[in-house]
């Protein structure tokens, strides 16, 4: 992992998810998908490495239920 310090956040509509799963497979190593096939992450960050990645597999979801956004200083533990 980069030592830049995140800048994103990936910010995830659980209720518009139609499960297809498209964003889990660009970006596996932020997005999941739980036992209904749902997306969620274990940690919302977004490392400077994986930005373009977590762009693409949002931009890729159908139901335009990802998208990210700026982190706050409360998200950053300032």
């Amino acid at each position: 992992m980069s030592s830049e310090k995140a800048q994103f956040k990936a910010v995830a509509d659980r209720s518009r998810c139609c499960g297809y799963g498209l964003c889990a497979a660009i970006c596996p190593s932020l997005y999941k998908l739980d036992a209904d096939g749902l997306v969620y992450m274990d940690d919302a960050r977004v490392p400077p490495e994986l930005e373009e990645e977590a762009r693409e597999g949002a931009a890729a979801c159908p139901a335009e239920a990802i998208w990210l956004e700026p982190l706050t200083p409360e998200d950053q533990g300032v």
